[in-house]
């Protein structure tokens, strides 16, 4: 749903359509399947209980974000993980890890000795 969303809002930012993409738990599965080697596509769908035309439109929206490819081998469809296209989402997510958790307890700790001391009078 949501990526039918970003395509007909027409997101023009690559990371709009990677997350989009992203959002799904199946498709999440589907590339950490794809992080051991390349598969064909009804071994993509084996372990899922839906049809394999379900999970041919969940690759289309990984291809179509760029996050796998797919090439025809004989009469076979395989499916590739294509890493580098995280790049730019991974980028873009380690900025968050930048800041360090607040430790509540110290904060509380060092508000009370603020709070207890008394203000200097002002000079008269």
């Amino acid at each position: 749903m949501l990526w039918r969303r970003a395509k007909t809002a027409g997101m023009a930012h690559p990371l709009d359509i990677i997350f989009a993409a992203l959002a799904d738990p199946t498709r999440r599965a589907i590339l950490a399947m794809l992080l051991e080697d390349d598969m064909a596509v009804t071994d993509v769908a084996e372990p899922f209980a839906m049809s394999l035309a379900a999970i041919s439109k969940h690759l289309q929206v990984l291809a179509e974000a760029g996050l796998i490819t797919q090439e025809k081998r004989g009469r076979v469809k395989w499916c590739k993980l294509e890493p580098d296209a995280l790049r730019a989402a991974t980028v873009w997510m380690q900025g968050f890890g930048q800041f360090e958790p607040v430790n509540l307890d110290a904060f509380e700790r060092f508000l009370e000795q603020e709070l207890r001391e008394e203000p200097e009078a002002p000079a008269a």
